[in-house]
């Protein structure tokens, strides 16, 4: 399937700075945001073998779920657009119906219906129960969970991995990734690499056991990294933003301050502190989210 003609493989980019090199370490980023301008970074990955399910099954719909940022709405909205399959959006918090930011316009723009549903009720989206409910509501459409996490979006993100072997010579010693649902970072174990996850939300100690069931079998080792959430989920502070600045100056990548910037704040000061070992090769994925990025 030519998924909206995207850039495969993705660019390894190398970065380098007094502190890695004194670290003794080799940093690469994976540049997954390069992938596609709309269905960005691990969203590709993630969606891609869910939409050829889906079309392969002739699919009347895809439903999925997600917050009013949500660059898993934003992706399905504009992958659904472009291969003809209608798409609905089920949007936590009912209280923002009528208020629409720029991310649940341009879900609309891309044809997405969307429906708003209480914190309450969105918190049902994992019961069996409830989605019979939602599925019988809306016609028997394909579920794809919030986040695109399924093991068809395993598959899709262990392609990475390969291409990054390939690029590499070799497979690094880590591979690290920003962690929300986990369903990146567990891609990434199924591929046999070790894995980095630096946890975007408050308290994400349960995204381990989380990354673990949804593994079928687990080659690579997980280190979870929770302490550099900057208060938790879609929060950040002025030394995030300047981090995110400074970061573009010197290397010319543009990051968000939802997952990848703390990501790689927390990056950084592991390499600074001297979490690694010399001759450590470690390659971050760039995991794309473009479209949430305040100014800066």
């Amino acid at each position: 399937m030519d998924l909206l003609t995207p850039t495969i493989p993705t660019p390894l980019q190398r970065l380098r700075n007094a502190d890695i090199e004194n670290a003794g370490v080799q940093l690469y980023v994976k540049r997954d945001d390069l992938i596609h301008p709309t269905v960005s970074g691990n969203k590709w990955r993630k969606l891609k073998y869910n939409l050829l399910e889906a079309q392969n099954r002739q699919a009347k719909a895809i439903l999925t779920f997600g917050g009013s940022y949500s660059n898993h709405l934003y992706a399905t909205a504009a992958a659904g657009n472009a291969l003809g399959i209608k798409t609905i959006g089920i949007v936590r918090g009912l209280e923002l119906e009528g208020r629409e930011n720029s991310t649940l316009q341009f879900c609309r723009s891309q044809g997405m219906e969307l429906h708003f549903i209480t914190r309450e009720e969105y918190r049902q989206r994992h019961s069996d129960a409830y989605l019979r409910h939602i599925s019988e509501q809306f016609d028997g459409p394909c579920l794809i969970p919030e986040g695109g996490t399924t093991p068809l979006a395993l598959k899709g993100v262990a392609e990475m991995v390969g291409e990054v072997k390939e690029q590499l010579g070799k497979m690094p010693d880590f591979i690290a990734t920003a962690a929300g649902t986990g369903g990146t970072a567990a891609g990434i174990l199924a591929a046999g690499a070790n894995v980095l996850a630096f946890s975007a939300l408050k308290g994400g100690d349960f995204l381990a056991g989380d990354i673990q069931n949804l593994l079928p079998e687990q080659s690579g080792n997980l280190t979870l990294l929770t302490d550099y959430h900057f208060g938790g989920y879609a929060r950040w502070d002025k030394e995030l933003l300047t981090f995110m600045q400074d970061f573009r100056t010197q290397y010319g990548i543009q990051l968000e301050q939802v997952y990848t910037a703390k990501m790689f704040y927390g990056l950084f000061d592991l390499i600074k502190t001297g979490y690694f070992k010399r001759n450590t090769s470690i390659v971050a994925v760039h995991t794309g989210g473009l479209q949430g990025l305040i100014t800066v």
